[in-house]
């Protein structure tokens, strides 16, 4: 009955009038708003087509020259760029990049020297360092972000800073409460590129993150909460309220990093906006948001979607996006939002609400899908008409 349940909710959304649904009011853990299916019987996805599929799951659709999973038939003069970029930008750019790389490692690892990492709620990290070394750490690894940007061949950043016209508004006898959390949507890994840069926050992340060669120890240095959904320990907290307290103390403390949270949970192609996990907001302290957008001409920096296996799919994407000679980003910086007593008392009040400023702010579409839409559309473009092993599958 679930398999025919996620179906029917699935093929009853019309493109055009789709209800909006509110957030989950869960613990913004790693699990999707509706429980997975735990049967393996086979069942087919859908018999509409695929141009009706991208309708529903237009989030997740990429519309760029390279096409559906970036596998499009592409024109004679994109297949001369590709090869050229292929020729002479990429090469340069991975020396480069892997030169940042190891720099930004070796910094961390000498700063972080005779120090003991802080282990606690199963979490491993070094944020706690204060004085010169965590000086050092933060300014090298803002620039060292910055300069892996420009690498990347996004040269200039365009901002629009809405937050210091209201700052500067204010009362100046008024003390500024500092946002404990910096809620932006998630579009690309190169969100977390630009984060690191302008605020050097910490963000959640996979546990396998922190065992990654030189990546792992510059993630326990901006100070990550690592995911680790098998964890059976009785004393855990989970991520949530790994995350709430986090917050509460960048709220409390100015020296303390702040975190970065992406509510949606995934990707989106960069028009839409998802519905807000309310683990972010569970805190109830004043939050920034933050609004990315990539234009683009011919390759979205945009995550979705892109085929392959894991390791193929991060190859591809990354040599499509170094081939291009600029890439672009826009980043709109809304004022500090402060919850009503209303929505400190309702996370999913608060949630829907900073949900809605920021798509009418950033001129991005509300949609009401999730995971489990995204598995149905991916399998679809793979030709996978197997509906609960897509169900089953994890995020990446």
């Amino acid at each position: 009955m679930e398999k025919e349940t996620e179906l029917k909710l699935l093929n009853s959304k019309s493109p055009s009038n789709m209800p909006q649904r509110e957030p989950s009011h869960d613990d913004g853990s790693a699990k999707a708003d509706r429980p997975r299916l735990k049967h393996e019987s086979p069942m087919p996805v859908s018999t509409e087509s695929i141009q009706e599929l991208e309708k529903k799951c237009a989030a997740y659709v990429r519309n760029d020259v390279y096409g559906p999973m970036g596998r499009g038939e592409l024109p004679l003069k994109e297949k001369l760029l590709l090869g050229i970029g292929l020729l002479t930008l990429v090469p340069i750019r991975i020396i480069l990049a892997m030169t940042i790389l190891v720099l930004d490692y070796l910094i961390c690892r000498i700063c972080t020297l005779f120090s003991t990492p802080n282990r606690e709620d199963e979490q491993e990290d070094y944020a706690h360092l204060r004085g010169w070394r965590r000086a050092v750490i933060v300014h090298s690894g803002r620039f060292l972000a910055r300069l892996m940007l420009f690498v990347f061949g996004f040269y200039w950043i365009s901002s629009d800073d809405k937050s210091t016209s209201e700052n500067q508004s204010q009362d100046q006898s008024e003390e500024v409460e500092r946002p404990g959390a910096i809620i932006c949507n998630h579009v690309s890994y190169i969100d977390i590129l630009y984060h690191m840069s302008s605020s050097f926050s910490s963000f959640v992340a996979k546990r396998s993150v922190a065992k990654l060669p030189f990546v792992g120890l510059i993630s326990k240095c901006l100070g990550c909460i690592f995911v680790q959904r098998e964890s059976k320990s009785s004393h855990f907290k989970g991520v949530s309220g790994v995350v709430t307290e986090r917050v509460r103390e960048a709220h409390r403390n100015k020296i303390a990093p702040m975190m970065m949270l992406f509510p949606e949970g995934t990707t989106t192609n960069g028009d839409y906006l998802l519905p807000f996990k309310t683990g972010s907001f569970l805190a109830s302290v004043p939050v920034l948001p933050v609004i990315l957008r990539y234009p683009y001409q011919r390759f979205s920096p945009a995550w979705d979607s892109i085929s392959g296996a894991r390791v193929e799919r991060w190859a591809r994407h990354v040599i499509f996006l170094l081939c291009q000679f600029i890439n672009y980003i826009e980043v709109t910086r809304l004022p500090v939002y402060y919850p009503s007593q209303e929505e400190k008392d309702d996370p999913k009040l608060y949630a829907n609400n900073v949900r809605r400023l920021m798509a009418k702010e950033g001129n991005l579409i509300l949609s009401d899908i999730g995971l489990p839409e995204k598995r149905v559309y991916h399998a679809a473009l793979n030709g996978n008409n197997r509906l609960p092993s897509v169900l089953h599958q994890k995020d990446d």
